[in-house]
This record gives C-alpha cells, sequence and structure tokens, in this order.
C-alpha cells in the first residue's frame, strides 16, 4: 500500500549533496505537466533525500521527504551530481545505495539525468549494461566504473529496465519519453507544450559534443555549408561543394572532417533527414514530396534513413507530431 500518495503514479526524486539544480528540476516540472484529457495529473512526484543538500547552483535544498519515500514510488530518479563522492572516487552512502537496490528489486523503475548515473554505477545497479551520461564525464566514469556499458554518443538509453540519460537538456528528452512509454504522444506532446520544449528527441540522437573548429580566415567550409542547405532539394555532389569552396576535393574533405567531425556525404545526409523532419512535422506534404524536396529521392529513401536515424517510419513520426 502507497503512503501519503496520491492515487497516481508514484514518482520520488532524489536530491543528494552536489545535486544539479536543473536535473533535479526537471522531473517535477515534466511528469507534474503530464494530465489527462480532463486535466488530472498522472503522476505524483516527491522530492527526498537524507536532508538538506548544497546544490551545485549555490543554494541549499530541503527536500519535503525522507527516503522513505523511496519504498512507495513507482519511478525513482537520480539527478545529476556535480562534485559528490560517486563521480570523485566511485563511493555512495550505504544507506542511500541500499535504498535504490531495494527499489530496483520490488519493481521500481530506476532513472537517472546525466552523473546522477554515477549514484546508480556506485550502487551497483549498472553493472553490465547500457547507460548514457554526460560526454564530458566520459573519462572519469569509464575509470570509476568499469562494469557499465557507457554510451556518451545518445541523448538517453531506456533499453533496459534502469534508464538513463546525457547531461541538462537531455534529462527533459528522457522523461517525456517516459510519459510517452506511460501514456502515448498525445500526453507526451501535451506535456511538452506545457513546457514549451520539442515533444521528441529519439534517445539515439549524438549529443552535441564539442569539437573545436579550426579558425583558419577566409579557408573554411562553412560558406559551402550555407550554400550546400540551400540546395538540399538539388544534387549535391563533392566535387561541386569543394568547388565551391575553391579545394582540391582532398583538401576540402579533411578540411570539412576537421570543421564537423563528419565527412561531407554524412553531413549532407544528415540536413538531408533533418530537413525531412521538419516537413512531416510541420507540412502535410505527402512522402514522396518530403522526399523530394529534402533531396532524398523516393519515399522508400526517405524511410530507410529516418529509420536508420531514429528508427520510425514517417508516418509514425508524423503522428507523433500531428496528433489530434
Amino acid at each position: 500500500m502507497r503512503k501519503n500518495w496520491a492515487m497516481t503514479h508514484a514518482v520520488a526524486v532524489l536530491a543528494l549533496d552536489s545535486v544539479v539544480a536543473f536535473d533535479l528540476g526537471v522531473p517535477p516540472q515534466v511528469f507534474g505537466a503530464a494530465r489527462d484529457a480532463a486535466g488530472r495529473r498522472l503522476y505524483a512526484v516527491r522530492v527526498c533525500g537524507t536532508g538538506p543538500v548544497r546544490s551545485m547552483a549555490g543554494f541549499t535544498v530541503v527536500p519535503d521527504y525522507g527516503l522513505d519515500a523511496l519504498r512507495t514510488a513507482d519511478t525513482v530518479v537520480v539527478p545529476g551530481v556535480g562534485a559528490g563522492p560517486t563521480v570523485t572516487d566511485g563511493t555512495l552512502d550505504p544507506v542511500v545505495a541500499g535504498e535504490l537496490r531495494a527499489a530496483y528489486e520490488r519493481g521500481a523503475r530506476i532513472v537517472a539525468v546525466c552523473t546522477g548515473a554515477s549514484v546508480l554505477a556506485a550502487a551497483g545497479l549498472l553493472d553490465d549494461r547500457p547507460a548514457a551520461s554526460h560526454w564530458a564525464w566520459a573519462d572519469r566514469l569509464r575509470a570509476l566504473y568499469p562494469r557499465v556499458r557507457w554510451d556518451f554518443d545518445v541523448l538517453f538509453c531506456a533499453e533496459c529496465e534502469v534508464l538513463t540519460s546525457a547531461g541538462v537538456g537531455a534529462g527533459v528528452d528522457l522523461c517525456l519519453h517516459i510519459v510517452r512509454h506511460d501514456h502515448g504522444s498525445e500526453v507526451a506532446n501535451r506535456a511538452a507544450r506545457r513546457c514549451v520544449v520539442p515533444p521528441w528527441r529519439e534517445g539515439g540522437q549524438a549529443q552535441y559534443i564539442d569539437r573545436p573548429v579550426p579558425a583558419v580566415a577566409g579557408a573554411g567550409t562553412e560558406p559551402t555549408r550555407t550554400w550546400a542547405l540551400s540546395r538540399l532539394a538539388e544534387p549535391v555532389t563533392l566535387d561541386g561543394m569543394a568547388a565551391h569552396a575553391r579545394m582540391s576535393v582532398r583538401t576540402f574533405t579533411r578540411r570539412f572532417r576537421d570543421e564537423t567531425g563528419l565527412s561531407p556525404a554524412r553531413w549532407l545526409l544528415q540536413q538531408r533527414v533533418a530537413h525531412a523532419r521538419l516537413l512531416l512535422e510541420s507540412t502535410d506534404l505527402a512522402v514522396d514530396a518530403v522526399a523530394r524536396r529534402s533531396g532524398l529521392g523516393s519515399a522508400t529513401a526517405l524511410r530507410q534513413h529516418l529509420h536508420a536515424a531514429i528508427g520510425v517510419a514517417p508516418s509514425a513520426y508524423r503522428r507523433t507530431f500531428r496528433s489530434a
């Protein structure tokens, strides 16, 4: 029996010392925005902990609930921690670790945002599992928790019963994914509108990893990228791009990869898929027309590339954004 909870899905958000304030605020905001057609809340969210904790934003958080909230929660969320022991020496308060393991063992869904994954790893809940976290912590977390199958390229990982996300905004994506899984796209889209955020960013989408761009005056590929973006519906070849940049193909390819981290062909394909997604979201164009206008050629090619990028068909993607 639940204790002191509304008869909805119970979410406990665990605030630990050095909590990342944004990560702590996301679950109450997103889950609190999830309502049914009559406007009734679908989740009851409680922030819990062992007592007042300092946040990385320079203020103290005083949770309204103790660790006993973890014992009655359907979903437990662990926000990121910026300077706690789980990201410095790989240790965790045994009491907290025990409560997390007990929640998992009784069947609660366990979720971590950003470096909150380090808390789950320290509790032993990520051993031999795939997990995401912020790319900037990759070296540190791999060294502290070598048994975890870390993936620092994706926005979130929801392939097992323990869900994890990359940093900051990716926590919003994961919470909306959970709402969509629990109640469908219509509810998730309403929650996204309440929060004024995009309703869908697929978990396998790459994090925006920082890559230094060489500052070579007058010799970069950015003008050619702008030129190519204005011609997505037309044939754009590597030779044509190199000619526009007034470089040899070899030099252009090397500089392009230095500046973007991608080959010209891969970059161009990503831009075409992104444009196709925009057309699916914002127009009623037939799939064939979307494929032509984005330079992918045919509906078959669009289906193949969209499925490879985000794992869904054009019709399913459009329904997510154009539901009644």
